[in-house]
């Protein structure tokens, strides 16, 4: 019987192990399953887009598996069982057995900081909630504000792009950080200041949320602001997938795996992307980011091709080369980091920062034909961009 793989979810990290291990299995009698909810590959890095009511690619799942020896099943897992092997299916089919599992689940918003965010906040996780954004700001009047609650690389692209695309309206951007652009050299961090007062946002620092409520915020300080709409992007959860199962998880729920990303407590099960608690180059915690996804999804598939083919792979590697973040759709910031994610003295900055991160955005994805299996290109287009500032 065929061994059979099954990596659950087809975002960065598990649409790219997926490609890979189809690649590199191709010669052995393995079967690859690929199963996600959507049949569609979501670019999360541009949904701040969507929400400032532009039109993304179509990108199906099928195009983007053409050319490789996977199978789609498109279905919501509600289980894995690991005493059986199984992945549970909220569609036909119910059951998908496994001998080697890769859990790419990813994450979603975590809304549940302060009261009245999950009622009343917005988010841009997921096309849907970034759908429901859209239609709200796009009706929102001339005049209204909308307010941006988290100032990390989702937050600012979020108030940038919908500062750009909606100048009549007003955009305020608060965190509970003493400035904007924490860990950014010198000249980026003035670049985006700049940015950010030439495109009408205004910055509260230092303020941290308490409640939502329906067209206002309040302050732990005491102070209330009206609000439009209430964007929410302190940062992300993963789903209780691992931690229901009995897998070995940290506190957030994300997977604890070893060197190799595989599962501390369960050696047939490997990790990546935003629900692994994977280590980076330096000894940090891996981010939630497409930053991290990308060399986990190739790494996890050198692992797991190597230990099938009766060879013992090294660690993986989890390191950074830059952070872009977009300021609209004309300006931006590229700040070149060392390994460890520490920043270089190497900024870029303006339109030629738009161009490279919109370059590097298209090279995760590639339309059209794609490549033989087994050629040097079938993953290529993922693999060719390793931090994309997501």
């Amino acid at each position: 019987m065929s061994h059979r793989v099954v990596v659950v979810g087809a975002g960065y990290a598990g649409l790219l192990a997926a490609k890979r291990l189809a690649r590199k299995l191709r010669r052995s009698d393995v079967t690859i399953t690929l199963v996600n909810a959507s049949d569609r590959f979501i670019e999360r890095v541009r949904l701040h887009q969507l929400a400032a009511g532009q039109r993304l690619a179509a990108l199906p799942l099928r195009q983007q598996l053409s050319g490789a020896s996977v199978q789609l099943v498109v279905g919501r897992v509600t289980a894995i069982d690991t005493a059986g092997r199984t992945v549970c299916m909220d569609t036909v089919p119910r059951v998908i057995d496994y001998d080697t599992l890769v859990y790419a689940v990813g994450s979603r918003a975590r809304l549940d900081d302060v009261p009245g965010a999950v009622e009343h906040a917005y988010a841009v996780a997921d096309p849907e909630q970034a759908t429901r954004l859209r239609h709200r700001v796009a009706e929102t009047a001339s005049g209204g504000t909308v307010a941006v609650v988290g100032a990390g690389l989702t937050g600012l692209e979020t108030a940038s792009e919908l500062a750009e695309s909606y100048p009549e309206l007003r955009i305020r951007l608060f965190t509970g950080a003493d400035d904007v652009g924490s860990g950014l050299a010198p000249r980026a961090l003035t670049h985006l200041r700049r940015a950010l007062d030439r495109l009408g946002v205004s910055v509260h620092p230092k303020t941290l949320v308490a409640t939502v409520r329906e067209g206002a915020l309040d302050t732990r300080d005491g102070a209330s602001f009206a609000a439009d709409a209430v964007v929410w992007t302190t940062g992300f959860q993963v789903p209780e997938l691992a931690r229901a199962a009995g897998f070995a998880t940290d506190e957030s729920g994300r997977m604890l795996v070893d060197a190799t990303l595989r599962s501390i407590s369960h050696p047939e099960v490997y990790a990546v992307g935003d629900a692994a608690a994977a280590v980076s180059v330096g000894g940090a915690p891996s981010r939630m980011s497409c930053q991290a996804a990308l060399p986990m999804g190739r790494g996890v598939a050198d692992v797991v091709a190597a230990r099938l083919t009766g060879r013992e792979p090294g660690p993986v590697r989890i390191g950074y080369t830059f952070t872009n973040i977009s300021l609209g759709r004309r300006d931006g910031v590229v700040q070149f980091t060392h390994v460890d994610d520490r920043p270089r003295r190497l900024v870029l900055t303006g339109r030629a920062a738009a161009a490279f991160k919109e370059a590097v955005v298209r090279s995760t994805v590639r339309s059209g034909p794609r490549a033989e299996p087994g050629s040097d290109e079938s993953d290529s287009s993922l693999e060719t961009a390793e931090a994309t500032g997501g």
